[in-house]
């Protein structure tokens, strides 16, 4: 029988998040039903419901950094079982016939990835959903391949977030194989940036934080940082030239990248992992006269996600979390917004009976 739901949805760019109940789908037999009791709120999760992209669809249920517990297995469940940690992060299926899902990195797939949100959804019809709703509710069924473990040693709460801040800082990190001897910066001391700090330092990268103000030098050291530089300060940016073989840029807001590049070592990369809805020029002299790069980078596929949810539990790193209840999330926006969050605000699911 469909899974009755209570959620937290939007149902316009200018109205703020409200309680909503609607069905998940009978799981099939290949589907994994999971008692959603932590979700992550992410950046992207508040461009979406603004409409920033000009795509949204409403109402729309936003989240997809999910940790819960499994609830209900299909007959061709092999990979989980009731009662299983489990996660689900921001993809629930995929064409599994292009190159890209053929080597496991679905997150690129050519047609297009299913998002856990907001994506057309075939599945949804037998209840009356025609596009995918995400995490910020009480329950979820997704396909057993694009569902992951949660390590015993990785609190659900914490662990939320590493659905997407974890794997989106950690896939440029392994791709651009950093590990000891690397020298990393890290643009932007938020959900992302703090990732970011912790796994390249668990990687053995010597890691600078790059910041507008000193405010979170004290958060950046304790996380793993053994530099700190003020990107307003030109002096201390122009000594800082040269310096690293990557850095990582979490801004999801227009900002300045040229004076970065130069910071930038012969052939050094600056990955960009924001998502800004607006161009950032950039001079094409300070690429080519070190070889330098720009690149993007998006979340990881379900294989990856997986080997980071294992580095994490073996070195220890989980998100920096201030946890709400489901009817603070439109206070969470808000102070989203002006970067008041140390590091990602993690709705917990079990308050939704007493919201919705």
């Amino acid at each position: 029988m469909p899974i009755a739901t209570r959620a937290f949805a939007a149902t316009a760019s200018d109205q703020p998040l409200a309680p909503y109940s609607f069905d998940r789908r009978d799981p099939g037999a290949d589907d994994v039903a999971i008692d959603i009791k932590f979700a992550g709120v992410c950046h992207s999760d508040l461009h979406i419901v603004k409409n920033d992209l000009g795509n949204t669809r409403y109402p729309i249920v936003p989240g997809h950094e999910i940790a819960g517990i499994v609830s209900a297995v299909g007959a061709n469940v092999t990979r989980f079982k009731v009662g299983d940690r489990v996660g689900v992060g921001c993809m629930v299926d995929s064409c599994r016939q292009c190159q890209p899902c053929q080597d496991g990195e679905e997150q690129y797939c050519v047609p297009g990835m299913t998002q856990t949100y907001g994506s057309p959804d075939p599945k949804g019809a037998e209840v009356g959903q025609a596009i995918t709703q995400g995490g910020y509710s009480t329950a979820i069924v997704v396909d057993q391949n694009y569902v992951v473990t949660i390590p015993d040693s990785l609190p659900l709460d914490a662990a939320a977030p590493l659905l997407c801040a974890g794997i989106t800082t950690y896939s440029p990190l392994k791709h651009w194989n950093i590990g000891p001897g690397s020298r990393v910066a890290v643009i932007g001391l938020g959900g992302l940036g703090h990732m970011a700090v912790k796994q390249a330092a668990a990687m053995g990268a010597e890691v600078t934080v790059l910041s507008t103000s000193d405010r979170k030098r004290a958060d950046a050291e304790r996380m793993g940082a053994k530099h700190f530089l003020i990107n307003t300060d030109k002096a201390a940016m122009k000594a800082a030239g040269e310096s690293f073989d990557l850095i990582i840029n979490t801004v999801s807001a227009t900002h300045e990248i040229s004076n970065h590049v130069g910071l930038l070592a012969k052939d050094g990369t600056m990955v960009m992992l924001g998502l800004t809805t607006e161009g950032l020029p950039v001079f094409a002299m300070g690429l080519l006269w070190r070889r330098r790069s720009i690149a993007g980078s998006l979340i990881g596929g379900i294989r990856e996600t997986q080997e980071m949810l294992d580095f994490c539990a073996a070195h220890d790193i989980a998100c920096d979390i201030e946890t709400i209840a489901p009817e603070q999330i439109n206070e969470a926006y808000e102070r989203m917004e002006k970067s008041d969050v140390r590091y990602r605000f993690v709705i917990d699911v079990s308050k939704m009976a007493e919201a919705a």
